[in-house]
């Protein structure tokens, strides 16, 4: 039989109602035997997420304030959601435990991977699944680093033991016990590992949108959404911009050639969007994936005579840039010029002191700076080897009167980067998803 993890977000997992959305999804597949669930996230704008909550109430110990109206909250939400399932389950021991470490100054970590905890708890007696507390089978050096080999160990040797179970995700253990966290987001990473370790045939995340988008629908209306990506195009479209997975999700499913399909709770016949490996491309020829961007960038040009003769050049500039502990995004460069594109956030207070160390060191013939730039991203394996892609884009750009401030095109010829005045941003964005879709 096939194997499928499924891991379920905040806001699939928020209520009563939800929470049978996700039953009814589980179990009309036996295919779906492992789950991760998130802690119940907003009903509505004018909610607080669980984990919101618990971040509060660890601020309150800490400033030795009195928790127990926000910890009454907490506990409150999960008793409407077992009630509203109707189950036979009493959390009161498993907050009494809570509430006694709270008291004994229980680390952050312990305090905010709780809600995740309780969620699996209910999660797994609604299921009738068993429930395995992530403490076990996921592991963290003693540097708060996951250990993955130690992790798909464990995990290997705990869900052998059982076809069906659930557990929680976003935190592990330290080797002395102590509970550590991934960062936000961190449920996606847990959900990847548990599927990597039952080698499960695929990796559903299922969230409170219909796959991905070919671009932010709040620029373009209506953007088509992306049936098919491989993991290549996702990494260029993250470090774009794109909100997608968290960042870690693709690696351990990646490393085990198992795809990941983005699915819609709330429409489950929705097929969403499907993450297939670097060895499937499936853009048809002259098309792209998806379209993303950053605001806020700085471009400093820096032109030499005969640059490229004179040897160490660069690593000389990157290592003012390391002293200062800038990195860059791009280094586009020419015979005699190369520019850095470097984040705005990063150049706080350093942005005269760098140009003056470049001007010591290196001893330029002209350095530049263009504040307020934007980066665009347009990727896909469909462009590569497609004659006519960059004139096509570079028209679209032209035709809405956007100036191309900078070009950048990886070797590999699936992204081609522009930059533009942060000004015409969502202007850009939108001509070339109409010159392409």
């Amino acid at each position: 039989m096939e194997v499928v993890v499924a891991k379920f977000g905040g806001s699939s997992l928020a209520n009563a109602a939800q929470f049978k959305k996700v039953h009814n999804i589980i179990l009309s597949s036996e295919n779906r035997r492992y789950v991760i669930p998130s802690a119940p996230g907003k009903q509505n704008n004018g909610d607080t997420k669980i984990t919101d909550l618990l971040y509060l109430c660890h601020k309150q110990i800490e400033h030795g304030l009195k928790f127990d109206d926000t910890l009454d909250a907490i506990v409150s939400r999960y008793q409407e959601i077992i009630d509203g399932l109707k189950l036979d389950l009493d959390l009161k021991p498993h907050i009494e435990i809570i509430k006694k470490d709270m008291e004994s100054n229980a680390s952050l970590e312990y305090v905010v991977s709780r809600g995740e905890y309780l969620n699996g708890i209910i999660l797994a007696n609604f299921l009738d699944y068993e429930f395995i507390d992530a403490k076990d089978v996921v592991c963290f050096n003693e540097n708060g680093i996951l250990d993955s080999e130690l992790t798909n160990k464990k995990m290997k040797e705990h869900l052998s033991k059982y076809p069906k179970a659930v557990i929680p995700g976003f935190y592990g253990s330290l080797p002395n016990g102590d509970i550590q966290i991934f960062s936000r987001g961190g449920s996606d990473i847990t959900g990847a590992l548990v599927a990597r370790a039952v080698n499960a045939s695929i990796y559903e995340n299922w969230t409170d949108v219909s796959g991905l988008l070919i671009t932010d629908p709040s620029i373009v209306k209506d953007a088509k959404p992306i049936e098919t990506i491989t993991y290549r195009e996702l990494r260029e479209l993250s470090y774009a911009g794109a909100t997608v997975l968290h960042e870690e999700t693709i690696f351990p499913v990646l490393d085990a050639g198992i795809p990941i399909n983005i699915r819609n709770t709330n429409e489950p016949d929705n097929p969403g969007t499907m993450i297939v490996s670097y060895a499937e491309p499936v853009t048809p020829a002259g098309g792209i994936t998806g379209i993303a961007g950053r605001k806020d960038f700085t471009v400093i040009s820096i032109e030499k005579n005969r640059m490229k003769s004179e040897v160490g050049f660069v690593r000389k500039l990157l290592t003012i840039l390391e002293n200062h502990n800038i990195y860059p995004e791009h280094m586009p460069s020419s015979i005699d010029t190369i520019s850095l594109v470097v984040m705005d956030c990063q150049l706080d207070n350093k942005l005269d002191k760098l140009i003056k160390d470049i001007e010591h060191q290196l001893k330029p013939d002209l350095i530049e700076v263009f504040p307020n730039m934007a980066l665009i991203a347009t990727v896909g394996h469909g462009m590569a080897y497609t004659p006519g892609i960059s004139a096509k884009l570079f028209t679209a750009l032209a035709k809405e009167g956007i100036n191309v401030r900078m070009i950048d095109q990886g070797s590999s010829e699936i992204n081609i980067i522009v930059g533009v005045e942060t000004d015409d941003f969502e202007k850009a964005v939108e001509a070339i998803y109409h010159a392409f879709v």
